[in-house]
């Protein structure tokens, strides 16, 4: 099997531009884009949670992929989320991706009819994943959205017996010592993609030198601060960082949350991006005007 190349530093859990109709507005991509390539920021996960992807059809998940990986041109890396509760729709999302050239493909766990054990889950990716042979495969593990609460480190060393392509894991949990065990597994085999912006460091400290987050999209600057004090254990620096993470954080959070309240700050900051679609409900004028000023209070450095 061809050893992939390792992602390092910041993946951007891209948001998947709306017209007011709801309707996705692919011509924002091309403006999101060159916003993407003049940060540090090394690849882009295109429609997974903060993507909206389970309010989008099949159809439009394929033809905002094709957006992405056209508009990046190889300046920065294409990660496609395939995940779906309908196995046959991820097998046809993951050949699609790997057809029109994405670099990777991820897939979150089913979440309605959820795997029991963790031989439920790896029989549940096994197609999934041979559908992008040629790319590597992640496990896109949210256990706080899918329910799904499988150990991560056993179905790293499972699925690699029956997934060739099995890179690694996007670890989006807070349960550091399982994330600390997947990444010393085999002497450091398997890619683990930290994936909870406000406590960065601490995946850092554990041993993960790459992460995918949706507030990295506005704030690429206080990420690569993280990663590069952490790299000189400047850890004083690290943490003065991580706060500035974390009262952002706690801004979005009011209203609405990564998705809801992060779209609204790439509005903001001159991206587009639109309103969610339902259920999530859309910003008013006077409640986006609330947010900004609640970003410029904590010295939010855009507005």
């Amino acid at each position: 099997m061809v050893k992939f190349e390792r992602l390092q530093g910041m993946v951007a859990a891209v948001f998947t531009p709306m017209y007011q109709t709801g309707e996705i507005n692919l011509d924002v991509i091309d403006k999101y884009a060159e916003w993407i390539a003049s940060t540090p920021i090394n690849g882009v996960f295109v429609c997974g949670t903060t993507g909206e992807f389970s309010s989008l059809t099949i159809e439009e998940r394929k033809a905002v992929l094709e957006k992405w990986v056209k508009v990046a041109d190889k300046r920065f890396r294409v990660i496609a989320h395939v995940g779906t509760n309908c196995q046959k729709y991820a097998i046809e999302l993951a050949h699609h991706a790997m057809n029109i050239g994405a670099d990777a493909i991820a897939s979150i766990a089913p979440s309605f009819f959820k795997p029991v054990t963790v031989a439920d889950l790896v029989n549940f990716f096994v197609p999934v994943a041979a559908a992008a042979s040629e790319l590597p495969f992640y496990y896109y593990n949210m256990p706080s959205i899918t329910g799904v609460n499988l150990p991560v480190d056993k179905f790293l060393i499972e699925g690699k017996k029956v997934i060739p392509n099995l890179a690694g894991t996007k670890f989006t949990h807070n349960n550091l010592m399982e994330m600390g065990t997947c990444i010393d597994l085999n002497n450091h085999e398997f890619e683990v993609l930290h994936g909870f912006d406000e406590i960065l460091i601490s995946g850092l400290a554990m041993g993960a030198v790459a992460g995918v987050g949706s507030t990295y999209n506005y704030m690429p600057e206080v990420y690569k601060g993280i990663f590069d004090s952490m790299s000189r254990n400047d850890i004083e620096t690290a943490r003065r960082l991580q706060m500035k993470s974390i009262k952002v954080v706690e801004v979005i959070i009011r209203y609405g949350g990564g998705v809801r309240g992060g779209k609204a700050i790439m509005n903001a900051i001159g991206i587009g991006c639109g309103d969610c679609r339902l259920p999530i409900t859309p910003f008013g004028e006077k409640e986006f005007e609330r947010l900004k000023a609640d970003l410029h209070e904590i010295g939010f450095p855009k507005l």
